[in-house]
């Protein structure tokens, strides 16, 4: 500058100092590096899209230390929530590396569910229960070993710290956009996690809320050291940020403070960044910004990152982008057959516990179920739904029963009647039994075909509609069989009630005879196979619509395929009849009438034999374990919208 040397004493700030355009400064007074506690090394991931292979993020390193507060920011479809979901864990990355507190979580184990909080765009709370409800399940799922003293404590401290103590009676349906996010932001505080992932938490809120939250999670990266990264697309509060990630087309074009961002991009206000990438390819901003990297991590006090070997990158800082996308295919390729390596002699040396201590799946489960019954009565509409099908169906079948019900009782003859008066009866019953026979075997389907719908009532929804809520717990450690568990007890109850009650009712009334017991199980049976089965589609659907959609043709075919009205083709029955829980429950019930009239009336006018009753139970109890496996495995495996 004016042909002197130049050094860190004579050069000030308010020198514009640029090389190849590149506004350069000495460094700022402020605290010295620290070392990273999140460190992205080259992260990139791809995806297939036809035949091309499409990166989402390509080569990310970014460095972050304790306490810090960082934003990640670019145009729409950037990979934001790309690279959020990579460092959760919910995403895998293709090649590069993550470390935390100095260890690989690709080969050294992942955070645990206590390190780290994750609040999705989505609501992550039950809509009926109260906020302080909201708060005490999640800390009972989370965190074991916690008397009722310590436990209010713990819930009354989460809330006043992110401002909901004066609201903590209220439910969630009726809480603004800004105190739902301030709710979920309270759901993941009490593990006390160390990163703290907020994805679009001020998307769609008024300013007034929107400043509410960003200083929050500001408030929140300044206790216990804790890391706040947060995905926004508003720029309104950038400076309140530690630094400022940028990514462009899957690129990582920037990571320094927020005061060094109009700088570097040679702008007047963040407003104009948007605009400004545009001006340029994705791939040139990168290698710009790997040029000057070095000199704003030191201006911003980040942890400084160690240059790539020579042969990871190549010393020619004109590659193309086309060379660079091959590099990488390359890189991920041997990363998927060391990744299978690994696995085969995985172990868990060097993972850093925490803690806290996490409640086990009995535990889980009991608080789950506590939580779904709770759900159950506040909801109106459903309560009376089920009270509704509960009482109605079995007086429906009744109804029915009325006009055949003195053929139905008179088709048992007298057996103290002297023999000509038996004869009489029994050349009456030959004239009916036709007619009768066909009315027990249709009201036997009725009750089976009512029992259907019930089943794909009780179980249709009850993982899908929640899906994304299950997702956001299983991240946090909750059990998937816990969950499971939690479900198949709530739903064993309500088609328990149903069963019975319905048997009781139509035998109080029509008065069929046989085995008592063998009526209730067939039953029984069969709405739970329905609704086991119902029950793992939800957990396989990705919408509680579709989910439902599927279980209503499930029911729909189920009178149609059992044969038990009309014959089925001879080829066909053996194929289908498997499959048809109603036919298997329809003939368990007949069976269990073997040794009375009605049985002999029904095998009269039957035009499918029904099966054995021993095979009946059996075939509706595997229709309920293949059910239950299908629940098990759809809710283990992860869903993420």
């Amino acid at each position: 500058m004016e042909g002197c040397e130049m050094d860190e004493e004579r050069l000030q700030i308010k020198h514009d100092l640029r090389i190849w355009q590149r506004p350069i400064f000495p460094r700022q007074d402020s605290d010295p590096p620290t070392t990273p506690v999140l460190e992205l090394k080259d992260v990139s991931l791809s995806i297939q899209a036809g035949d091309e292979e499409q990166f989402l993020l390509m080569q990310v390193s970014v460095h972050l230390p304790h306490g810090h507060f960082a934003a990640i920011i670019g145009p729409s479809g950037c990979g934001k929530s790309t690279l959020l979901k990579v460092v959760a864990g919910i995403k895998e990355h293709g090649s590069g590396e993550i470390h935390w507190k100095g260890r690989d979580v690709m080969t050294d184990g992942d955070l645990d569910p206590h390190e780290i909080g994750y609040v999705p765009q989505f609501s992550i709370a039950h809509e009926l229960l109260t906020v302080a409800e909201c708060i005490e399940s999640t800390l009972r799922l989370r965190v074991a070993g916690q008397s009722g003293e310590e436990l209010d404590a713990r819930i009354a401290k989460v809330l006043t710290d992110v401002g909901l103590d004066e609201i903590a009676d209220r439910r969630v349906s009726l809480l603004s956009g800004g105190q739902k996010r301030r709710l979920a932001m309270a759901m993941e505080m009490v593990s006390s996690p160390s990163l703290l992932l907020c994805d679009e938490v001020t998307s769609g809120l008024d300013p007034k809320s929107e400043d509410e939250i960003v200083h929050l999670m500001h408030d929140i990266s300044r206790t216990d050291k804790r890391i706040v990264l947060s995905v926004t697309h508003s720029l309104q509060h950038v400076a309140l940020y530690d630094s400022v990630i940028v990514l462009y087309q899957g690129h990582l074009v920037y990571h320094a403070t927020p005061k060094l961002l109009t700088h570097y991009f040679g702008i007047t206000n963040p407003a104009e960044l948007y605009p400004r990438l545009a001006e340029r390819k994705a791939g040139e901003w990168h290698r710009s910004w790997e040029k000057y990297r070095a000199s704003y991590y030191e201006q911003s006090a980040l942890p400084p990152i160690v240059a790539a070997p020579a042969d990871a990158k190549s010393e020619n800082t004109e590659t193309s982008e086309e060379e660079e996308i091959e590099r990488l295919r390359k890189i991920v390729e041997e990363k998927e057959k060391s990744s299978l390596e690994k696995n085969d002699g995985a172990g868990d040396d060097g993972t850093e516990k925490s803690d806290t201590v996490r409640p086990g799946p009995f535990a889980q489960f009991g608080v789950l179920l506590a939580r779904r019954w709770k759900l159950f009565f506040r909801d109106r509409g459903q309560v009376i739904l089920q009270a509704a099908l509960l009482f109605g169906f079995p007086f429906l079948v009744v109804i029915f029963a009325f006009d055949g019900l003195p053929q139905v009782k008179g088709l048992v003859a007298d057996g103290g009647a002297n023999l000509l008066e038996r004869a009489r009866q029994e050349a009456v019953a030959l004239q009916q039994i036709a007619k009768t026979g066909t009315l027990v075997s249709g009201l036997i389907m009725f009750q089976v075909i009512l029992l259907a719908l019930m089943g794909s009532n009780n179980s249709a929804r009850e993982v899908a509609g929640e899906r994304n809520l299950f997702e956001k717990e299983k991240f946090a450690g909750l059990s998937p069989f816990a969950y499971v568990a939690s479900k198949v007890t709530f739903l064993g109850m309500l088609v328990l009630a149903q069963s019975l009650w319905m048997t009781v009712f139509v035998n109080m009334i029509v008065g069929f005879q046989g085995d008592f017991l063998v009526q209730v199980m067939s039953l029984f049976l069969v709405n739970a196979a329905i609704t086991s089965v119902c029950l793992g589609i939800s957990s396989w659907m990705k919408s509680a619509e579709q989910s439902s959609l599927l279980s209503i043709y499930l029911v729909g075919f189920q009178l149609p395929l059992s044969g038990a009205v009309l014959a089925l083709p001879k080829l066909l029955a053996p194929v289908t009849q498997v499959f048809i829980a109603s036919f298997w429950g329809w003939s368990g019930f007949i069976r269990s009438m073997e040794n009375t009239r009605y049985y002999d009336a029904i095998k009269q006018i039957a035009q499918t034999e029904p099966a054995g009753g021993t095979l009946c139970m059996l075939v509706l109890s595997a229709h309920v374990v293949i059910g239950l496996f299908f629940a098990y495995t759809g809710c283990k495996n992860s869903r993420w919208e």
